[in-house]
């Protein structure tokens, strides 16, 4: 066998056998420790450089050990614009993150800590002084950052852009008003399950940040009616909002977010009982752009509605309508009839859909190209015939059948048999063994006879 170019000869005299492996072992680590390496004479340093510029963390940690040159270049603040700590989450305290703040100084765009449950926010006051050209900090999770923390981004990060606090229990409106004074460039924010944040918090983001496109705020109870009217003023450029259980909201909130907000094409409004179709019909008339709606839980919500709805939304992809409880056949056959696009359907706990529904979705343009996605939990009248409908739909890749009773394993096998990748989640209780013959069965159990 042929020895490796790079693995010299060790010698044959037993005599000189361990400074024989010594010499080849200085041989061996000048090949690859040493700057008149091969590698280091034939790529200029400015190549090795944007070679390690492509490295995630653990890798650059790895080439930082290779040889001094190596270190100089991976260490390179150049390479640390982007880092993701999710990883190593249990183990970043906040001493890791002042050493990298000192480390990558002005060249940091771009730090995720989600999930450091051990970073303070004396921390994160150390990397806001010395990295004031962060463009996108994520602290998902940091359950220890208080509104001392959002004060620092606002006193010494005038550049930040994107800032996800969500589930930083401690976060008050005192936050989103340090944010709005000192981070005016702030476009996309999520202060999801927050929630000692109220109106005033939001109205006063909405005053000093105008340039917000994305605003996440799910589990947000506090969150009201005129809270959302003035961010819809305020920042009409808005495309992505997500109120998921901002539960005290009404149709005046929709419609001012539908008059102002033109572009919205993302919009979740799930866990928000109070909204009728009034709604609805706002956002037919205004927001055409719409391609992802959430609703699941607005059980006000009727055919008439969602009709309005798809005459005028023909960008939707996506729709969640679990727990729609009042829609019929009506409203999936006008979705069918008007959305081309739709890729993915929730119709769970719907439970006034039926075959009929299912065969008008399966023949239309969107089940031909783009549905993917179908859940059908809970709906009582949905059979086999559903499941025969479907086996045209090539593209359907996910069908979601809990408790759906009249479903049987022959019906899943059958589209299984055309659609063969299609992944089928279903469930069926156990069958009931049947009483043994002859015998007479007990009237109580054996407890209650003793009782």
């Amino acid at each position: 066998m042929v020895k490796p170019w790079w693995i010299p000869s060790l010698g044959r005299k037993k005599d000189h056998g361990f400074s024989a492996m010594k010499q080849n072992y200085i041989q061996l680590t000048r090949v690859f420790l040493d700057e008149e390496a091969m590698i280091n004479k034939k790529l200029p340093k400015e190549l090795i450089l944007r070679i390690f510029s492509y490295l995630d963390v653990v890798s650059l940690c790895r080439c930082a050990q290779v040889s001094k040159l190596w270190n100089e270049l991976a260490l390179d603040g150049m390479n640390w614009q982007r880092i993701d700590l999710f990883d190593f989450q249990t183990d970043v305290e906040g001493i890791v993150v002042e050493n990298i703040a000192r480390r990558c100084g002005g060249f940091l765009k771009t730090l995720s800590l989600r999930g450091c449950q051990s970073v303070v926010d004396s921390s994160l006051r150390t990397f806001a002084q010395q990295c004031n050209n962060i463009e996108e900090l994520n602290l998902n999770d940091c359950k220890k950052v208080t509104d001392s923390t959002c004060q620092s981004l606002s006193k010494y990060c005038p550049k930040l852009q994107r800032l996800n606090i969500n589930s930083c229990s401690a976060i008050s409106d005192q936050s989103l008003k340090d944010l709005s004074e000192g981070c005016h460039q702030l476009t996309h924010i999520n202060i999801s399950w927050c929630d000692h944040i109220t109106e005033s918090g939001v109205e006063a983001l909405a005053r000093g940040c105008r340039k917000i496109k994305v605003f996440i705020a799910k589990g947000c109870p506090n969150i009201t009616d005129r809270a959302v009217m003035t961010l819809a003023h305020l920042c009409p450029n808005m495309e992505v909002i997500n109120l998921h259980s901002c539960s005290s909201l009404t149709d005046d909130a929709v419609q001012q977010l539908a008059e102002n907000c033109l572009n919205i094409r993302y919009l979740c409004l799930s866990g928000c009982p109070n909204l009728t179709d009034t709604a609805l019909m706002t956002l037919a008339q205004h927001c055409q752009a719409l391609s992802t709606l959430e609703v699941a839980g607005c059980s006000q919500f009727t055919d008439a509605g969602f009709q309005a709805l798809a005459r005028s939304c023909h960008l939707m992809e996506k729709m969640d309508l679990e727990e729609c409880s009042l829609i019929t056949d009506a409203t999936i056959i006008h979705l069918a009839m008007n959305c081309a696009r739709l890729e993915k359907l929730s119709l769970s706990h719907c439970e006034l859909i039926t075959d009929e529904g299912i065969r008008h979705l399966s023949t239309s343009q969107c089940a031909a190209e783009n549905l993917t996605v179908l859940e059908l939990d809970n709906c009582p009248f949905i059979t086999d015939a559903s499941l025969d409908h479907l086996i045209s739909c090539y593209n359907l890749q996910r069908i979601e059948l809990y408790d759906c009773q009249l479903i049987t394993r022959a019906g899943i096998r059958r589209l299984r048999n055309h659609l063969p990748n299609i992944k089928v989640h279903a469930y069926f209780a156990p069958v009931t063994p049947p009483p043994a013959s002859g015998a007479t069965r007990q009237r109580y159990c054996r407890c209650c006879v003793i009782l």
